[in-house]
């Protein structure tokens, strides 16, 4: 894929920042996908394309959310990028980003369910006797983590080492806020047939001091999308998200030391459909 011809900020495991200049910033989404922290060696086709329609279409829907909190986004435009990342990129407001991956949970699954099953609680979110994996929870529950360099694992952290990275005032709205949008897309979700089972946010802050939502927003890589009329608590769910990656890496054997395999075509094939059937499903909008 071409890139732009502007100055790389930053590259992460599946997406490039470049110097868009005027304070903003160009982000482009690849189609590479990482999984237990690894960047897998085999691209799945228009997931770039995927994850910035469904992150615009995202930012749009949760406009009014954000504002009632006196938030905003980072989101500029997807159209005003080079020709060269078209349909990927997204041109965002530059922000002082914060230390803290906002991740909310409304069921019990992947490490949550783990962590449960040992000690009855979510890092130190204490939950209710009687779960399984796939369990609806009472009420979502704020979990965050921290942010990992490529190649690096994120960490799970109790809400007091939130407030010892960002003050007391923004720790607690970091978690109001990562709630309210998760219940609100959460909704959304379900009125299309999907359950929203968790999500992760990233949040930023701007010149004047305001929470900005930021990077990418619901799509495939940071939630779990389960089919509603499919969900049924007790074991794992079908998903349209890329637990279905994880699934296979583990089949093979992958020891998570040594370099990722490649992922075979079939795997290729049915990962791209699920991205798709989860952008469309969501929107509405056929993916061309």
């Amino acid at each position: 894929m071409t890139a732009p011809d502007l100055p790389l900020v930053a590259r992460g495991k599946v997406r490039e920042v470049y110097d868009a200049g005027d304070d903003r910033l160009l982000m482009v989404a690849s189609d590479r996908i990482s999984a237990y922290d690894a960047v897998l060696p085999t691209p799945i086709p228009d997931k770039g394309r995927v994850l910035t329609a469904l992150s615009a279409w995202w930012f749009e829907q949760l406009t009014p959310e954000l504002e009632r909190f006196g938030a905003s986004h980072h989101l500029l435009s997807t159209t005003d990028v080079p020709p060269s990342v078209a349909g990927r990129g997204m041109l965002v407001r530059r922000l002082e980003m914060l230390p803290v991956e906002c991740v909310a949970r409304g069921y019990l699954a992947g490490s949550g369910t783990a962590e449960y099953r040992r000690t009855g609680r979510i890092v130190d979110v204490p939950l209710p006797a009687g779960l399984v994996e796939g369990s609806r929870l009472p009420t979502p529950v704020f979990t965050p983590s921290t942010k990992a360099d490529v190649g690096e694992h994120d960490e799970p952290i109790g809400f007091e080492r939130v407030v010892e990275m960002v003050g007391a005032a923004r720790a607690d709205a970091l978690r109001a806020l990562t709630l309210e949008l998760y219940r609100e897309a959460a909704e959304l979700a379900e009125a299309a047939g999907i359950v929203l089972a968790d999500t992760k946010f990233e949040f930023g802050v701007d010149a004047s001091g305001g929470l900005v939502l930021a990077d990418e927003v619901l799509t495939p890589d940071s939630s779990r999308f389960w089919p509603a009329d499919t969900w049924s608590p007790g074991g794992p769910q079908p998903s349209y998200d890329k637990q279905f990656v994880r699934d296979w890496l583990t089949s093979s054997g992958w020891d998570r030391v040594s370099p990722p395999p490649e992922l075979p075509d079939d795997v290729v094939a049915a990962t791209r459909e699920r991205y798709v059937t989860a952008y469309e499903t969501l929107t509405g909008r056929a993916f061309t």
